[in-house]
């Protein structure tokens, strides 16, 4: 399959709100087509107009990136009209309540799993196929992981075993694709300011049991991060990068 390379186009799973929102806000910045995709339609078609408005270009696909069904049916909408696939930005993700592991709900750690887990490994695998048949061959996966990847919070077993998955999704992605041109990415996010988070800055569980405010930071700066990797050419990698606020309790003693 032979297609225009003129047109950049890239994805962006969880597009509708915080992370994904401002990064395809900024890909589209950078003249990306940008799909956008996400469980509620409405807020990605609000960001299609308003990127419309602006004179970019960008596709609302609704799709829950848990269901193989709906991300085939995203990605034969991308094949079907781009003809090629040059960015993922594997985003999507949810986290489950802060409670002692034995009083988690069963369906919340299959929640998490099913959506940080298979949700990026179904959208990873999707891009991968598309990326390898196309011509010229070849692309970039970014996948949102998390400094949980690395130091779990207290009570936070789901989210932390998914995002030490995710981590080796990626270093399986970047290997497996070198015959086939394909890179990828992971960039480990902490205390990013948005709507989810925002309680964070009125006091966050401690390892030593003691609630306390965190710093955050904007995410416009992982948007920004997203854009810088998504400019390199398929030559050069950032294979992982840790973006966070500076002040925030990661790199001490808890």
């Amino acid at each position: 399959m032979t297609t225009n390379t003129d047109q950049k186009i890239a994805l962006v799973t969880g597009a509708g709100s915080g992370i994904g929102r401002a990064a395809a806000l900024g890909l589209m910045e950078d003249n990306w087509t940008v799909v956008l995709a996400g469980r509620r339609a409405e807020p990605l078609h609000a960001l299609v107009a308003e990127a419309t408005a602006r004179g970019q270009s960008g596709m609302a696909v609704p799709t829950d990136v848990t269901d193989p069904t709906s991300v085939q049916a995203l990605f034969d909408t991308i094949e079907r009209t781009y003809g090629r696939l040059d960015l993922l930005f594997n985003n999507a993700g949810v986290n489950a309540p802060a409670v002692p592991m034995d009083e988690l709900p069963l369906e919340k750690w299959f929640n998490v799993l099913n959506t940080n887990i298979t949700g990026v490994f179904l959208c990873a695998r999707a891009a991968f196929g598309l990326m390898r048949r196309q011509s010229p061959q070849g692309g970039r996966i970014i996948n949102n992981g998390s400094i949980s990847a690395h130091t779990p919070r207290p009570f936070t077993a789901p989210y932390t075993a998914s995002k030490h998955a995710v981590s080796g999704i990626t270093k399986s992605l970047a290997l497996d694709g070198r015959a086939f041109n394909i890179v990828a990415s992971q960039i480990d996010i902490g205390n990013a300011l948005t709507e989810l988070s925002e309680r964070m800055t009125r006091g966050v569980l401690q390892a030593n049991g003691a609630l306390a405010p965190e710093p955050m930071f904007d995410a416009h700066h992982i948007a920004n991060a997203v854009r810088q990797i998504a400019a390199l050419p398929l030559s050069t990698n950032v294979l992982n990068m840790t973006i966070m606020a500076s002040a925030m309790p990661f790199v001490g003693r808890g």
